[in-house]
């Protein structure tokens, strides 16, 4: 649950009231100037959002760039020269350090990109910071610039939260080209182990890049969510960043649970012995170093990955949502094969991470609950996935009293209760059934209804029937809450259940 968090104004309206002041007229110095006032008494009394605190930044330097306040020395333009550059860069850098997260530092270039903000600026904020100040023009339109960025990313949503933010100006890049890269670079790796120490700069390169595309995936969901490190979100890392990691964490496991990643595209290739319940071992080699590398970054990614296979798992051919890498032939088909070596990777996933890190059998837990469901009676599970889900739950289970004993009774509850399908005949049946009880005249007097069961004339329909009887309003039926008979008119007496 997200916190409440503090902000300056009392109402919205307060806000709106600066943003016309600085807006509305370019040349309302008066109005700037109590734009300035105001964010100066807001930030005294509690810490301003990062978009506040670069308004009041350029604000100031435009004012004190107020042609009838300049002197004529050449100091003041060096003055004016620094204060835009320090306002300007600490925009930029206050825009894109919160967005830099992941194991690996990002180029400011991209965050700005996906940001929306122009390239030009970031050239200026890297000139003004490493090179000579970039002349006073150039630093004026900046400001400006920078004013409009923030009306546009800020003021606007903020005021009118169902105007959406301007859209990316770059795509977010597919994340299969460098999975296809690795696997190639693997590929010949584990053929001929002495290339092993030639190729190690390239395989971690790639790793790099698909912890980057991670930082990448999560900065464009804070986008989606309109968290633009403007404060909305500044109780996120109290869980350690894993709530935000888990959505970029899940499309990566979803691009490699495809086929010809984790499961090869042939299926003579997924093609494993019975025991042990593990892909090939060619399979292991190629994927376990990026497996091992996604683990140590990132602590909530064995859970991810089991819960991400899981649910492929469940789902229908038709409904998997799987784009191949590669498709050659029909052997790329989802089938039978693919579940079953997905089942073995999950095998391997809880065997290697969980066994190794000593937890409480948190993974195997997770996994029991997930396919419960089903294998429960009246699930029509096809036969060839039920065999898998009863393996992958024996063979994940196994030396666990607690959850051998817990599986035992899931699966004997399954096996003991086949699933039954409605037939025509049996429909039949029932309407036969229905026509011969409907025959009886059940209709009774009112004394025959309200004498006892035993003075019934032995002729009479009620008696002579055998098994159920259609009751209707007549014969003094009416319908109750369970465990409710009404003996007499008026009357109900509760029935012992």
């Amino acid at each position: 649950m997200r916190l409440p968090r503090r902000i300056p104004w009392a109402h919205i309206g307060e806000l709106d009231q600066v943003c016309s002041w600085i807006f509305t007229d370019e040349e309302d110095i008066e109005a700037k100037i109590l734009a300035v006032n105001r964010l100066s008494a807001w930030k005294a009394i509690t810490a301003l959002p990062h978009a506040l605190e670069s308004t009041l930044a350029i604000l100031v330097a435009r004012l004190q760039d107020v042609p009838s306040q300049m002197q004529q020395h050449s100091y003041t333009s060096l003055n004016l020269r620094q204060t835009y550059a320090s306002a300007i860069i600490r925009m930029v850098n206050g825009l894109v350090d919160p967005l830099q997260v992941g194991a690996f530092a990002r180029s400011i270039v991209s965050i700005a990109a996906q940001l929306g903000l122009p390239s030009w600026l970031v050239e200026l904020r890297h000139a003004a910071t490493h090179e000579d100040l970039p002349s006073l023009e150039l630093l004026r339109e900046a400001a400006q610039e920078s004013l409009a960025w923030l009306f546009h990313n800020y003021f606007q949503p903020t005021l009118i939260p169902s105007a959406a933010l301007p859209p990316p100006s770059v795509p977010l890049r597919p994340v299969t080209p460098l999975l296809k890269s690795y696997k190639v670079i693997m590929k010949t790796v584990t053929r001929d182990a002495s290339l092993r120490k030639r190729q190690q700069g390239d395989i971690d390169a790639i790793i790099r890049d698909i912890e980057r595309w991670i930082a990448e995936v999560r900065v464009s969901a804070d986008l989606t969510n309109d968290v633009l490190a403007w404060g909305v979100d500044e109780h996120a890392e109290d869980d350690g960043g894993d709530t935000r990691d888990r959505g970029a964490l899940e499309a990566l496991c979803d691009t490699l649970l495809d086929t010809s990643a984790l499961i090869p595209l042939a299926k003579k290739k997924r093609r494993a012995p019975p025991e042990p319940y593990l892909p090939t071992t060619t399979s292991i080699a190629l994927w376990t170093p990026l497996l091992n590398q996604l683990r140590d970054h990132h602590p909530i990614f064995p859970s991810v990955f089991v819960s991400r296979a899981v649910s492929t798992l469940l789902r229908g051919p038709t409904q998997s949502g799987i784009s191949t890498m590669d498709i050659e032939d029909e052997d790329s088909a989802r089938d039978a094969t693919y579940d079953e070596y997905l089942a073995r990777w999950v095998v391997w996933a809880i065997q290697t991470w969980e066994d190794s890190s000593g937890s409480e059998n948190h993974l195997r837990k997770e996994l029991l609950l997930s396919l419960s469901p089903s294998l429960v009676p009246g699930k029509s599970t096809p036969v060839d996935k039920s065999k898998i889900l009863t393996t992958l739950i024996k063979t994940t289970t196994l030396g666990y009293k607690e959850l051998e004993t817990a599986a035992e009774l899931l699966l004997a509850v399954t096996l003991a209760n086949p699933v039954e399908t409605w037939k025509t005949d049996d429909l039949a049946q029932m309407n036969r059934r229905l026509e011969m009880l409907s025959s009886y005249d059940i209709a009774m007097k009112e004394s025959e209804r309200l004498a006892p069961p035993s003075t019934a004339p032995v002729d009479s329909p009620v008696a002579q029937t055998i098994g159920w009887t259609l009751l209707d309003a007549q014969s003094g039926w009416k319908s109750c809450p369970i465990g409710v008979y009404y003996h007499r008119q008026g009357v109900c007496e509760d029935v012992p259940m």
